[in-house]
């Protein structure tokens, strides 16, 4: 190896250091058993983002209509509330918020495919910290969804 291939190889990144090797990465999800593509598969971070934005509109909407008429520190604090909430609520019951199934989105249990509440509330109170939602694994899932067991995927 020469010295143009070692510097290209850091400037690359370690994974196509690491494919260059020969290492086989596959898709996004196919350690966890799930199609390429189509229904089913992880669900991208565009898609997650703009379901994020429209859920985290809503309740900032709600929030600045209904409790605090107005805007200030209050309305961002009630608004995360009123997201806690909401996401616990509808993931622990039918898989998805209304930013998720806007952007056909459905969260699942590895395990048995439907999100217990339970499951749900620890998803969400550690997705509310932010810093889990900021750490990915290969596959696209953040920590929060690696401790609750569970995976975002397209409908």
């Amino acid at each position: 190896m020469d010295k143009r291939q070692a510097i290209g190889s850091w400037l690359s990144g370690p994974r196509a250091a690491a494919e260059e090797a020969g290492v086989d990465f596959g898709y996004p999800g196919r350690q966890l058993g799930l199609p390429e593509e189509g229904p089913g598969s992880i669900a991208r971070p565009g898609r997650r983002l703009g379901a994020l934005a429209v859920d985290w509109g809503l309740c900032l909407l709600i929030a600045y209509g209904l409790i605090t008429d107005g805007y200030g520190q209050a309305t961002s604090n009630w608004a995360l509330l009123l997201f806690f909430v909401m996401s616990v609520l509808t993931v622990g019951t039918v898989g998805f918020t209304p930013g998720k199934r806007l952007f056909g989105l459905r969260v699942v249990a590895l395990e048995t495919g439907t999100v217990n509440p339970l499951r749900a509330l620890l998803r969400t109170a550690l997705l509310c910290l932010a810093v889990p939602a900021l750490i990915w694994d290969r596959d696209g899932r953040g920590l929060h969804d690696r401790l609750a067991r569970t995976v975002e995927v397209r409908i």
